[in-house]
């Protein structure tokens, strides 16, 4: 298979980047996936042992790059302020505060320049503009634009693969089904509250338990930690 052929999933340890891992794997074959996990000073630190763990289930590599800057900067609740929840408290932006400015930008700007140095051409994301929050980051324009600036910038040819860009929660669960993830969302993290077992009442908890419920299926991370 030619290197053109071959794909760095961002893999964060959560539900959607393990949804896409799997989509991968079967869109370029298993031995033309890596992938690739930031750590940039999140509290959820446990994410950067899921990732490695659903990288060993999926049997693909999976390097972690450090990134400090964002803990830095702060002013989000993923890296050092409480959660909100009612965007009445919210800047003029009106984006919730578990928005870290510039994240999923940066994350693709470090992954393709891993993938220029390994000769890989596409890089494989789980962002998606249908997520209750609205991220800017995460909007399909977005992506367009940043593919566009990345092979300007990096004079190669790069495609951001975002697969679930227009799906919902409940569709990207059936997603995973269909393509065997299910075993490794056992493992992934998604909780803000950076608990496990997940505390089940933030936003990405609830987010995360309608998409199973609508879908009709048990989601496996509880199944383990209840079973």
């Amino acid at each position: 298979m030619s290197d053109k052929q071959r794909a760095l999933v961002v893999l964060s340890g959560g539900q959607d980047s393990t949804t896409c891992l799997y989509w991968a794997l079967d869109h370029f074959g298993k031995d033309s996936v890596e992938t690739i996990t930031f750590d940039y000073g999140q509290r959820h630190i446990i994410e950067l042992k899921s990732a490695q763990k659903i990288a060993s289930i999926a049997n693909v590599a999976n390097t972690v790059i450090p990134i400090n800057s964002f803990a830095a900067m702060g002013g989000n609740a993923l890296t050092d302020t409480d959660i909100k929840v009612d965007n009445s408290l919210e800047t003029d932006t009106q984006l919730p505060n578990t928005f870290v400015p510039g994240r999923n930008l940066i994350f693709l700007t470090f992954a393709a320049a891993f993938a220029y140095n390994k000769n890989i051409h596409n890089l494989v994301t789980g962002v998606a503009q249908t997520d209750y929050s609205g991220y800017p980051d995460c909007r399909q324009k977005t992506m367009e634009a940043l593919e566009k600036t990345l092979k300007l910038g990096l004079e190669c040819k790069i495609t951001i693969h975002t697969p679930l860009m227009f799906k919902s929660k409940k569709e990207t669960v059936i997603m995973a089904k269909k393509l065997g993830g299910l075993s490794a969302l056992a493992h992934s993290h998604t909780c803000y509250n950076n608990q496990y077992p997940p505390c089940g009442s933030c936003p990405a908890c609830q987010l995360r338990a309608k998409g199973f419920k609508d879908a009709g299926i048990t989601d496996p991370l509880l199944q383990k930690n209840h079973g």
